[in-house]
């Protein structure tokens, strides 16, 4: 795992649109206007995390050196903000990204300070954050939960 740097926006970009591939199939686009809401949907959400987040925490995951996905955090006073988090299809459901959100939950530990992550509802994401003991924390429209891990206290 490295730093991002605005040499891997065209892989950002690319990973982008695989996380919306099944959404854009259910839709009559033709291939351009397909590439052109990504392109505008892909350059508001990075316009938006960077301008709102920290992003001294976000990060491109590797694999040999091949970038296959990002891990995007930004640590607040009171909790650890996953901002986003994604890998590309073939290197989804490997463990991998379970493996980024351990070592997120070992600074949590560390940190004594919940770690929060934002998903919408009928994001298939949402089994693998409860899986990993993640709760509802709030739900702000019908669109987006706001879930939470918390470190146990024994």
């Amino acid at each position: 795992m490295r730093k991002y740097s605005s040499d891997d926006i065209s892989f950002m970009h690319q990973l982008y649109a695989s996380t919306r591939e099944s959404e854009l199939a259910l839709t009559n686009f033709s291939v351009e206007e397909k590439e052109r809401f990504i392109s505008q949907q892909f350059s508001a959400q990075l316009e938006h995390y960077t301008r709102h987040y920290d992003t001294s925490s976000f990060y491109i995951v590797e694999v040999g050196n091949q970038p296959v996905g990002r891990l995007f955090v930004d640590y607040w006073e009171s909790e650890i903000r996953i901002v986003d988090i994604a890998l590309m299809p073939e290197y989804r459901n490997l463990g991998i990204g379970s493996y980024y959100f351990e070592k997120l939950f070992e600074q949590a530990r560390e940190l004594n300070q919940p770690v929060t992550i934002h998903v919408e509802h009928n994001n298939p994401a949402k089994k693998l954050y409860e899986r990993l003991g993640f709760k509802l924390k709030t739900q702000t429209n019908e669109i987006y939960l706001l879930m939470e891990w918390r470190p146990c206290h024994n």
